[in-house]
């Protein structure tokens, strides 16, 4: 895990990759929690039978709870010191190019893109992307807008 002193550091590593995170096994339990917490009950996500008929060969995860992870990974990828907290502020653009098989293994990277002043802290945005093990194409790539408040 890559640690900041505190919010200029952070800053100064815009354009930099801040590293990945531990690679995370989607289970179908995991994906039929998600189901029951979003009411997503779509059969390629929980009918093992009838995904395995169908065009992915077995369940997949959502892509919502794909992005969702993000919320675990960041953690594990780095740290900002000396603030009070870190505020999600919402996504610029999201894509879903490769679905996840349940089974998969799935990681994200994170690069700084960007790191604006706003009162009481900065607002970063990052460029995310969940990879999938022995997959080309990620499963997500994401713009994700934190703030940070000092």
């Amino acid at each position: 895990m890559r640690e900041f002193e505190n919010l200029d550091a952070f800053a100064a590593a815009v354009g930099e990759h801040l590293g990945y995170s531990e690679w995370l096994k989607v289970t179908q339990d995991r994906v039929n929690l998600f189901a029951d917490a979003t009411d997503d009950h779509q059969w390629i996500h929980v009918d093992e039978p009838m995904a395995t008929a169908g065009p992915f060969g077995g369940t997949i995860a959502h892509g919502f709870l794909t992005l969702s992870l993000l919320s675990a990974f960041g953690p594990k990828i780095y740290k900002v010191n000396g603030i009070k907290m870190g505020i999600n502020y919402g996504l610029n653009k999201v894509r879903f190019p490769q679905p996840v098989k349940v089974g998969s293994k799935v990681r994200a990277g994170a690069e700084l893109v960007e790191v604006t002043d706003i009162p009481g802290g900065k607002q970063a945005v990052s460029k995310w992307t969940v990879e999938i093990d022995g997959e080309a194409k990620p499963a997500c790539v994401a713009e994700w807008v934190t703030r940070f408040l000092a």
